[in-house]
């Protein structure tokens, strides 16, 4: 198999843990937060998987980080990890799994709105926001079912749901702009750290209580297992590779296909709603993401040496 072949499958298989896997975490998620509080279950989460991920990177004769790296890792680990993963699990409490899902698929428009703002991106605005407005009538198609539905909604909970995508995007172009040089398995692992302890925190200041194992379920703890391990180390390790090598703006379309995953195994085993207004959408959403994957056919592009001229390096990563 050439070079060429084997970063395709790559990025295939880093398509399919962020596409598949990060669209189940939201059942096991549900699941999960049902005996344990919801920041210290993510916050708990993070430090484990970054702790896997650090010490494999390890093994592998990463450096360890500068001061400067650990800052910005930090940095995204906070708006990554407290901002959108510990606001998702505490609004998950109320929400259905699937419309939770549904609002963070936002997170796309976010990316593209700061990257243009940031002079990161030569591709045409217009053009990608007409890619991606199917995508986005999807998801207002089944948020509306949603909220016109028995089930009631807190609008508190959709505004901090919306706030965590952006929250998320932020931190997406923050990493964007880190130096290509240093490990992406490594960063991953600094960034879950840094947020895990930023959770712990905030679980403590709210006073949750984490202390009681035998209060968790034995079904809470295989959730939890699922976040840490596969959602956590393989998913999200891959996020951070993909963003190395293809436009955040496509990454981010996993946004646009967890939904789909989510709202279909919420009703498989959580009894949660899917009516035909869904199956509307799902497939508005699907064919939104094969046009930006058409549009972007190029997915590949080779690493600049140093981010001290993030104009020409960013332009390359949106030119895929």
């Amino acid at each position: 198999m050439t070079g060429s072949s084997r970063d395709k499958l790559a990025i295939v298989c880093g398509f399919g843990a962020i596409y598949v896997i990060w669209g189940s975490t939201y059942l096991a998620l549900a699941v999960a937060v049902q005996t344990i509080p919801p920041f210290a279950l993510m916050g708990t989460r993070s430090i484990v998987g970054g702790a896997i991920l650090l010490a494999y990177s390890k093994a592998k004769a990463d450096d360890g980080g500068s001061i400067r790296c650990w800052i910005r890792a930090s940095l995204c680990g906070v708006l990554f990890f407290v901002g959108c993963h510990g606001v998702l699990a505490y609004a998950e409490q109320r929400m259905p799994s699937g419309l939770a899902a549904l609002l963070l698929a936002t997170i796309p428009f976010w990316i593209i709105v700061g990257r243009s703002i940031l002079g990161r991106s030569d591709q045409s605005l217009v053009r990608t926001i007409l890619l991606l407005l199917p995508g986005l009538l999807g998801v207002a198609l089944v948020a509306w079912r949603s909220v016109a539905g028995p089930a009631a909604l807190q609008l508190s909970d959709i505004l901090l749901l919306l706030m965590a995508s952006a929250s998320w995007a932020l931190g997406t172009l923050i990493a964007e702009g880190h130096n290509n040089k240093g490990s992406s398995i490594a960063l991953a692992g600094r960034e879950l750290i840094a947020g895990g302890v930023a959770l712990m925190l905030l679980s403590a200041l709210r006073g949750e209580q984490i202390g009681a194992l035998m209060g968790i379920s034995l079904s809470s703890f295989l959730g939890w297992s699922y976040l840490t391990l596969a959602g956590t180390v393989v998913a999200f390790g891959s996020y951070s590779w993909l963003l190395k090598k293809i436009s955040p703006a496509l990454v981010a379309t996993y946004t646009f296909v967890n939904p789909v995953i989510a709202m279909f195994l919420g009703w498989a085993f959580l009894g949660e709603e899917v009516t035909a207004t869904t199956v509307i959408g799902a497939f508005l959403v699907i064919a939104s993401v094969a046009c930006l994957l058409v549009a972007n056919r190029n997915p590949t592009h080779k690493e600049a040496g140093s981010w001290s001229t993030p104009r020409k390096t960013a332009t390359a990563i949106a030119k895929g």
